[in-house]
């Protein structure tokens, strides 16, 4: 069984590529010329914990994203989220001139922005999409003066624009990329990868109501029941799909909410606690620290 790699942060990710370190901590655009697997790599598996928007040219690896094969015969552009597992196949014996840009976005570049939560409305960020994405000539130059623009940007003197100026730049990509996305697929079917986005789902209409969550955080048998499925098969289609435990996606879910919550009102911890379903402050505190390395206030204050 090939080893299941976890970059956290995108610099793990450049040491592993043979790239230099990253100019930006959360933020950072590759030249897709220049990455290098490990020469003895025949097969990569890993779950990354940011965004990559990859636009790629003469790609001979096969990509397998979640239990789907991604489709790189015709499209260029993909994408892939946080915590969703890439499985990628190397024939050593193709040598080919590989090239093109890859994004990297780590979601804490995000927090305290309108697109923290807005992001999430792009299906392609999800398991339901799994072909590339087709571009025309004159788009491709669209979304590469874009990528430009971000690279341009953060490798400038930071200052207090210089946040809101990259996000306005990936703003724009994504909606474009959503209107490419629409026009390839109107006459063509996305294949939806039905647990995974089902669960989804589940987890957003929990973690979106405060009067469900009074009743507690959801468990794995609640999830699972509301899937029609056992506990123990659901938990074994997801540790094949993206590496986690279904009480892994439910902590994440929280995680997420928690950010959005710590970033973007004034509540108190204990309120954010209570809203999220803990009957006890302090364990949720414990289960932040423990999942970011920071407590929910060292996390708030990160902003100010």
């Amino acid at each position: 069984m090939k080893t299941l790699f976890r970059f956290k942060a995108l610099s793990e990710f450049h040491n592993y590529s043979n790239l230099p370190k990253p100019e930006h901590p959360l933020i950072s655009l590759v030249d897709y010329s220049k990455v290098n697997y490990p020469k003895d790599a025949n097969e990569i598996k890993w779950i990354q914990d940011f965004y990559s928007i990859g636009l790629k040219r003469n790609v001979s690896e096969k990509f397998n994203y979640g239990q789907q094969n991604y489709d790189f015969d015709e499209g260029v552009l993909s994408f892939v989220a946080p915590q969703q597992i890439l499985n990628i196949q190397i024939n050593q014996n193709i040598k080919v001139n590989a090239s093109g840009w890859l994004l990297l976005i780590h979601p804490d570049f995000l927090w305290n922005t309108a697109l923290a939560a807005s992001i999430k409305k792009y299906d392609f960020f999800g398991y339901a999409v799994n072909e590339a994405l087709f571009l025309s000539e004159k788009e491709e130059a669209n979304l590469v003066e874009l990528f430009k623009n971000i690279q341009r940007e953060y490798q400038s003197d930071i200052d207090k624009f210089s946040q809101n100026i990259i996000i306005s730049q990936i703003e724009l990509l994504l909606n474009f990329a959503e209107r490419y996305y629409e026009r390839q697929f109107i006459t063509r079917k996305i294949t939806n990868h039905q647990i995974l986005t089902r669960l989804e789902e589940r987890l957003n209409h929990y973690f979106d109501n405060p009067a469900i969550l009074a009743n507690g955080i959801p468990t794995v048998n609640q999830i699972a029941n509301d899937l029609n499925l056992s506990p123990n098969y659901l938990s074994s289609v997801l540790k094949a799909s993206s590496g986690q435990s279904t009480q892994q996606h439910i902590h994440n879910k929280l995680i997420e909410k928690a950010k959005e919550k710590l970033s973007s009102t004034e509540l108190s911890i204990s309120e954010i606690a209570y809203q999220l379903g803990f009957e006890y402050p302090a364990s949720f505190s414990k289960l932040f620290k423990n999942k970011t390395n920071s407590s929910p206030i060292e996390f708030r204050h990160s902003f100010n």
